[in-house]
Order: structure tokens, then C-alpha cells, then sequence
């Protein structure tokens, strides 16, 4: 089990993060909530890492910090939800939100999460309230709603609006989906990060 990397930050393609490890390169899946809080490309990150191994494929995936990651590990539990779409809802919300979002049983605010409908959406309130009491830390005794950590505004230009639709096709939205959310929150000088935020703060 990989529980944790330290390296350079080689590549950052959202929700993709390329980090190279006493010169092995790992790729590492992140919600976009832990995304956004990343360094720079070229700067050293410490990501705390769940690893998958299916018979076609092993994948990893990264967290910020430990509560994250236990959180994404409690949501794999669920019924009907695998690490792709625990990565989506964790994509579309940071932790604290979706705490929160459970906590107050605000179902039609889950709907809008992609993959999540409203059977799934009534199973994670029913599955994770319970699962809440038996965790600890900050992150799962906070249900204030904080925002979503913002993002340097770099340049941007069509390139960039289709990283960001191929981000959200990535996450789970259907690529006309993700196009129209997307083509609603384009603005000049914005760069791919902040598209992708401010696309998933506003489908919900």
C-alpha cells in the first residue's frame, strides 16, 4: 500500500497530478478541492495517497491531508460508490461541505453532484451520518460551509477552456454538459483551475 509521497510537482493536468519520487513518477488523481491547493509545477508537495488495484488498471489517488483521504475511503464504502465517483463528489465540494450537506440532509444540494442521483444521494446521508460518528478530527466536527480556496488568474484562452472541459468530462460530467458549464463561467485572463472551480460552484 502507497500511504504517502513526497516529490516535485513534474505535470499538472487536472484532476491529474504527475509527481516525480527519487526519480520515479507517480501519477496521482485528486479531487479538484485538493487540486487547487497545490504548488506550483516544479515546487516540492507531500500528498497522502489511497491506492486501487483493479484487474485492469492500479491507480492513486491523493489527498491534502489524512482526514481527506479518510473521508474518500469512508465514501468508497457506500454502495454504488467506486473511487471515480468519490473523487467527483469530492471534486464538487470540499469536505467540509459535504459534512455538511449530510449532516443537514440536503439532498437536492447532492443531485447535483455527477453520478449522484436521488437514490445514491439518500444512501450517502443514511450511510454517512454514521460513518461521521465514528471519525475524528476537525474536518468531520465542522459543518460550517468555508469556501472553496481560490487560485492565481493566469491567461487564458480557448486551450484553456478545453483542459478545463476535459477536466469535468474527467470528473464525471458529459462533455456537452461540461461545455455549457464551462462556456457559462469563461472569463478573459482566467486560467484552467479557476474555470474548473467556478464551473463546479456553480452547478451546485
Amino acid at each position: 500500500m502507497i500511504g504517502r509521497l513526497r516529490g516535485n510537482i513534474m505535470e499538472k493536468q487536472p484532476p491529474l497530478v504527475l509527481l516525480e519520487v527519487n526519480g520515479l513518477g507517480y501519477e496521482v488523481y485528486m479531487p479538484m478541492t485538493c487540486f487547487y491547493q497545490l504548488p506550483k509545477q516544479g515546487q516540492e508537495a507531500i500528498v497522502f495517497t489511497h491506492f486501487v488495484v483493479r484487474e485492469d488498471s492500479q491507480l492513486l489517488y491523493g489527498f491534502n491531508d489524512k482526514q481527506e483521504r479518510a473521508l474518500f475511503r469512508e465514501l468508497i464504502k457506500v454502495n454504488g460508490v467506486g473511487p471515480k465517483l468519490a473523487l467527483a463528489i469530492l471534486s464538487g465540494m470540499s469536505a467540509q461541505q459535504f459534512v455538511s450537506a449530510v449532516e443537514h440532509e440536503e439532498i437536492t444540494t447532492l443531485i447535483k453532484l455527477p453520478g449522484v442521483g436521488k437514490k445514491t444521494a439518500e444512501r450517502l446521508v443514511v450511510e454517512m451520518k454514521d460513518r461521521f460518528k465514528g471519525l475524528n478530527g476537525d474536518l468531520f466536527t465542522n459543518s460550517s460551509r468555508s469556501s472553496l480556496p481560490a487560485t492565481a488568474v493566469q491567461s487564458a484562452d480557448n486551450d484553456t477552456e478545453a483542459e478545463a472541459v476535459s477536466a469535468l468530462v474527467a470528473l464525471g460530467y458529459k462533455p456537452q454538459e461540461a461545455s455549457r458549464m464551462v462556456s457559462k463561467i469563461a472569463k478573459s485572463g482566467a486560467d484552467c483551475e479557476t474555470l474548473i472551480r467556478d464551473a463546479l460552484r456553480a452547478a451546485l
